[in-house]
């Protein structure tokens, strides 16, 4: 099965727009219910047997079993009797809430994520619709369930033979959208290692630095609208708290934030097809981007968004049939990659790469974009002979090392 994504931009008259937005407060009122069950279940088993707080203390029945999807998607139409405006929601569309839900737990357990918060009026954004009909998509205009045909502005042309597996209601600040998820009976072979190969290695200074020696400056999106959003910002905090002025100024910034967004995006896109032009092999290092985003410098690391890059480079190599890989980022800085000696830590001012065993000299992110495409080859099987030689771009001859 292959699945691709297509995003359009909706049309919708006044009378959809406020249906969608009584179905979003609606979703969001079902994810606060069930939330709140699930955590009053979980504190009710949190206190010692022989003894309880003195302020208060969560009791329910020792066989009520544990809240999960099932057992809520069940209690759902219960609510639907008593309270009607359940019934006006689309049935998948609540039960979709019900499994976000879910899976937000289940990151908590697995992925070591924070326990899912409460949402308030507003912050509930998107709704999904798991099933379409078999032609609910015509020329410039979906079908959705309970709703009736959307206008959208249709920009690319969706091949043919692919089913609508899932659509996905958004909203922006810039409008309302649609994520058609489309699946095609098709098995696409994975890029195989072939061609020519390219490290890069990531940092705040150059954005990237790649093995032939390419660096590219950080374009700094974030910090460069932050007087402006500081700005907006404190007009939102002058105005009356849901005012018709306080939605006003509270627009304006989210509209700068989503400008941000688009910015950025964008141009991780054309930088990731940039590096495909002359690619055959694409190496870059494995991050601990949690950590990154929680240090000092997280407002740069975040603004920096490796993680949104390396998505959209993944995706881009796999488009264009190009070999994706991420290989172990320890100690790529360290160490000289003409003869593998550790040349020790470096201080964040020292930009030149120096070994002191061979006198490899070069710029310090374009030797660890080189030892990550090392460790890059090794991975997919070349031997170190080949490295010897010479043969892929951006690595200098290598002197023969006890180290390799």
């Amino acid at each position: 099965m292959f699945n691709l994504t297509y995003e359009f931009k909706l049309k919708p008259n006044c009378v959809q727009i406020a249906i969608f937005e009584d179905w979003l407060e609606q979703c969001r009122r079902v994810y606060n219910y069930a939330l709140s069950e699930r955590k009053d279940w979980i504190k009710s088993r949190s206190c010692r047997i022989n003894a309880c707080s003195l302020h208060s203390e969560y009791i329910i029945s020792a066989d009520t079993p544990r809240p999960t999807y099932f057992n809520q998607c069940e209690s759902l139409t219960q609510a639907k009797k008593k309270y009607p405006e359940l019934s006006q929601v689309s049935s998948q569309v609540l039960q979709q809430t019900l499994k976000r839900l879910e899976k937000a737990f289940v990151a908590m357990w697995e992925q070591k994520q924070g326990f899912p918060r409460f949402k308030k009026p507003g912050k509930m954004r998107s709704f999904v619709f798991p099933q379409l009909a078999a032609n609910s998509i015509e020329k410039g205009r979906i079908k959705l369930p309970k709703i009736g045909r959307v206008k959208f502005y249709q920009s690319r042309e969706i091949p043919d033979g692919g089913v609508v597996k899932q659509a996905r209601i958004v909203k922006r600040a810039s409008g309302w959208y649609v994520m058609l998820t489309f699946q095609w009976d098709v098995s696409i072979p994975q890029p195989m290692p072939q061609g020519e190969a390219i490290g890069i290695d990531v940092g705040l200074t150059n954005f990237i630095a790649t093995s032939n020696g390419l660096t590219i400056k950080r374009p700094r999106f974030f910090v460069d609208a932050e007087r402006k959003l500081k700005l907006l910002q404190q007009r939102v905090s002058r105005k009356r708290k849901g005012s018709n002025n306080w939605k006003k100024a509270q627009k304006k910034v989210a509209s700068l934030h989503e400008y941000i967004v688009n910015c950025r995006k964008d141009w991780h896109r054309k930088l990731s097809h940039q590096i495909c032009n002359n690619a055959g092999m694409v190496f870059v290092e494995d991050l601990n981007l949690v950590g990154l985003s929680r240090g000092i410098l997280s407002k740069h690391c975040l603004d920096a968004a490796w993680g949104q890059f390396f998505n959209i480079l993944e995706q881009t190599c796999f488009k264009r049939g190009v070999y994706f890989q991420k290989v172990d980022s320890c100690k790529t800085s360290q160490i000289c990659p003409n003869c593998g000696t550790e040349t020790g830590k470096k201080e964040l001012s020292q930009r030149t790469h120096v070994c002191s065993n061979c006198g490899y000299t070069t710029d310090r992110d374009v030797a660890a974009a080189q030892v990550v495409l090392i460790r890059g080859l090794a991975a997919v099987g070349h031997t170190v002979k080949m490295l010897a030689e010479g043969k892929f771009i951006g690595i200098p001859k290598m002197q023969e090392s006890p180290h390799l």
